[in-house]
């Protein structure tokens, strides 16, 4: 498998890893890196003194002619690189989000509707064993229809959108796009239908005000300073909660939180007349109550790697789909109505105002 990357950073670096194991035998044959330097000390001996550098997605493709392509760069660009690769047909891995805004997110849309490229959108929590395992709990009719999920992400190493680069709320357009992205994606596959109508509230600027802290508890009586802005400029959330509307008509809240350093939980809670299924990746495992009989079942998972065992699934996934034209796990048209629904809290949250969520393939 010869494969081109655009944008070799931290995390298009471990996704390689995963790519190399599913393909030992994989080859990058071509790069767009705005740093070269950096990019090059991630490849293999090899591949350092054969990989070429290219300054587009075209140049890349067209000199190099790789199987696939892979879109690592910082957020607000995955949109307009993958517009730009999509008329080659090439299988392409594409990062989350897949767009910071709904211009761009219309214009993905319309591009791919004409573009022959199967697209794995990077969700690799739909794609853990423990949330493809609550799915099965879920399917086998475990709470009957499915009424309600409740879902929570507190993240530990929340300072990281304050510290680093992704403290640039131009980059990131704030954490509903950045980090309920992947929530929402595994919601709408646990409740079977898309998201169709968000409420959304966040709170910024009351614990995160200092960058200089440097994941330390910051000032709270520190100024508010470039870097990250202002309330009133665009920065990113301290929390963000929604209320959600799915298609089949259950219902669901879901927060986030980004200051809780040392008390990471990220899971959910999905309820029906039947029972309520719940799990927790942290706690790796999945717990059912029968409402209806006098006990409990409980399916532990075993130790998992990166996005609890998530990646080497979608990696897996993405070599077949170039080797053997296996269908995505998580394609395009998902990816946009994580985009969409993302969009629609984030404007919920600044408008106080219900609103609906646009769906793939209106008008």
């Amino acid at each position: 498998m010869k494969l081109g990357i655009i944008g070799l950073g931290h995390r298009m670096n471990g996704m390689l890893d995963k790519f190399r194991e599913a393909d030992p035998e994989l080859e990058v044959v071509g790069l767009v890196d705005a740093n070269p330097e950096k990019a090059r000390e991630r490849l293999t001996e090899e591949e350092r003194s054969t990989a070429l550098f290219h300054q587009s997605v075209e140049d890349l493709v067209r000199s190099t002619k790789p199987d696939a392509l892979a879109i690592g760069t910082r957020c607000d660009s995955h949109a307009p690189l993958a517009i730009e690769a999509a008329p080659f047909g090439l299988p392409i891995y594409l990062e989350k989000p897949i767009a910071t805004s709904m211009a761009q997110a219309r214009q993905l849309e319309a591009a791919f509707a004409k573009s022959q490229s199967p697209v794995l959108v990077s969700f690799p929590l739909r794609a853990s064993t423990l949330c493809q395992r609550a799915k099965q709990i879920l399917d086998q009719g475990a709470v009957g229809q499915v009424e309600h999920l409740l879902a929570v992400n507190y993240v530990a190493y929340g300072t990281v959108y304050f510290d680093s680069w992704y403290r640039d709320h131009s980059v990131t357009q704030g954490l509903f796009l950045q980090k309920a992205t992947h929530d929402f994606d595994y919601l709408a596959f646990l409740s079977g239908a898309p998201i169709t109508r968000v409420a959304a509230m966040s709170s910024v600027g009351r614990v995160f005000r200092d960058t200089r802290t440097k994941g330390e508890h910051p000032d709270p009586f520190a100024l508010y300073y470039d870097e990250i802005g202002t309330p009133e400029t665009g920065m990113n959330e301290d929390s963000s909660s929604a209320l959600l509307e799915f298609g089949n008509g259950a219902r669901g809240v879901y927060t986030q939180v980004f200051y809780g350093k040392r008390s990471p939980k990220r899971g959910a809670a999905i309820s029906g007349s039947q029972g309520l299924v719940e799990f927790d990746w942290y706690e790796n495992s999945v717990k059912t109550t029968h409402h209806r009989a006098p006990f409990n079942d409980v399916s532990t998972v075993d130790g998992a790697d990166e996005h609890f065992g998530g990646d080497s699934v979608l990696a897996t996934n993405f070599v077949a789909m170039v080797k053997d034209r296996a269908p995505s796990s998580a394609p395009l048209a998902m990816g946009l109505a994580s985009v969409y629904a993302c969009l629609a809290a984030k404007e919920s949250a600044e408008t106080g105002k219900f609103l609906d969520v646009r769906q793939v393939g209106t008008v």
